[in-house]
């Protein structure tokens, strides 16, 4: 893979981000809440109190849980400016978690006065997807502890600076920003997300410079952050989808989930241009660059809707459409020198039109219906096979248990996780 770190990346210096830190310090302790209590209870409506606690708890659980995880990668990170710089980081989330607990306290009147408290008063909030994304972070600092080679630490970087705060909670920051802005309204927690923005830009702004750092060194560390967005990718879409798929709690304050999801789109392509990856020829990478952000979010939102993607909240959709983003997806990330140039692999579904994938010459391609001589086939409920690609059921299980059937090649059999990720 071919890196090429822009000349505005290469600016970024460790030494004068730690100086940003210092001369942008700010007290969480001492932001004045005392206008937001007014306009919580007697300015803001039930729905759009409701749709705060949602999406404040969702950044309040967060925080706290990039605070818990920063510590390997202070560890791992192989130069003192990087340990320094990461030090300040660590301090930040802390103060972060502790801006986000006063304003549960002190307006909504949710917890008992110390941060666990408020954490487990607003817990029934979080959403599946951010339970498992938080989940592959701290599982993620942990394997950095054990683990602190470059491509590990790049695989870690990438998922809390680039995944976590550049493509998910940055945006939301923005849109949270706008609306309070332009309504006047909580002019404390206003204030308070300003500097969590702030603080945000640093944090990421060195993640790209040390994955730039890192892919430069090695360009096979590039794999790492791959692999990385791949992996959570199933997750990372439902994280901030509304409970019992209501807009209302998104639109009540003045953004869609694909505004959203649009922003969170257009930042991650950033980052990744900005770190020196070739966006648009990524090998194995599962999201169409080809298309606009909005079109990649609204790819993301039509596999959620048919609940692909997302909690099991009852029987898959079978919606052509999403089941042609779905099988695209699963081509984009195949690997084809997994195998032998010309193999196919069928799916076929009692209860859904068959699909298969060819791998020839270094391509892969879908198409639905069955192939005159597949090498494998897997045989198992379109539901089944759709909880595999979501993340929510293990296909190794769904062997044991004899809900999946393959049959054909062991060969192909043996390299299939390879192949398909």
């Amino acid at each position: 893979m071919r890196i090429s770190v822009p000349a505005s990346t290469k600016q970024i210096s460790y030494s004068d981000l730690y100086a940003r830190w210092e001369r942008g310090n700010w007290r969480a302790t001492e932001i004045d809440f005392s206008q937001d209590r007014i306009d919580w209870h007697e300015k803001m409506t039930p729905q759009q109190r409701r749709s705060a606690l949602w999406l404040y708890t969702l950044f309040f659980h967060g925080e706290d849980a990039v605070a818990d995880d920063l510590s390997p990668y202070i560890d791992a990170a192989p130069l003192e400016e990087q340990k320094y710089f990461l030090t300040t980081q660590q301090v930040d989330e802390a103060r972060h978690t502790v801006f986000f607990q006063r304003f549960m306290q002190d307006v909504v009147g949710l917890g008992d006065g110390t941060a666990g408290g408020a954490l487990a008063a607003t817990a029934d909030q979080l959403t599946w997807g951010h339970r498992m994304v938080f989940g592959r972070l701290d599982r993620m600092a942990a394997e950095l502890r054990k683990d602190r080679s470059p491509r590990k630490l790049a695989a870690a970087v990438t998922l809390y600076h680039i995944v976590v705060e550049a493509s998910l909670a940055q945006p939301g920051q923005h849109m949270i920003e706008r609306y309070l802005t332009e309504y006047d309204l909580l002019p404390g927690f206003r204030a308070g997300m300003a500097n969590v923005a702030l603080d945000e830009q640093r944090h990421i702004a060195f993640g790209v410079r040390l994955l730039a750092d890192l892919c430069e060194q090695d360009p096979a560390n590039a794999d790492a952050i791959v692999e990385t967005i791949r992996e959570v990718l199933p997750w990372t879409v439902p994280l901030a989808a509304p409970p019992g798929g209501d807009e209302t709690y998104m639109t009540a304050f003045g953004f869609t989930p694909l505004d959203l999801y649009e922003e969170g789109a257009r930042a991650q392509e950033q980052r990744l241009r900005a770190i020196g990856l070739p966006v648009d020829d990524l090998p194995r990478f599962p999201l169409p660059m080809d298309l606009g952000p909005r079109e990649r979010a609204a790819r993301g939102l039509k596999l959620l809707e048919a609940g692909i993607l997302g909690p099991k909240n009852g029987p898959v959709r079978h919606d052509p459409e999403a089941i042609e983003i779905m099988f695209d997806t699963i081509r984009r990330q195949a690997d084809p020198s997994a195998v032998r140039p010309g193999t196919i692999v069928q799916w076929d579904f009692p209860d859904e039109q068959p699909w298969f994938l060819r791998c020839d010459n270094g391509h892969t391609s879908v198409q639905p219906g069955r192939a005159e001589h597949p090498d494998l086939t897997l045989r198992t409920s379109f539901d089944d096979f759709a909880d595999v690609v979501g993340g929510r059921a293990d296909p190794r299980m769904l062997m044991l248990k004899r809900r999946l059937k393959p049959s054909g090649s062991p060969r192909v059999l043996l390299r299939l996780p390879r192949l398909l990720g």
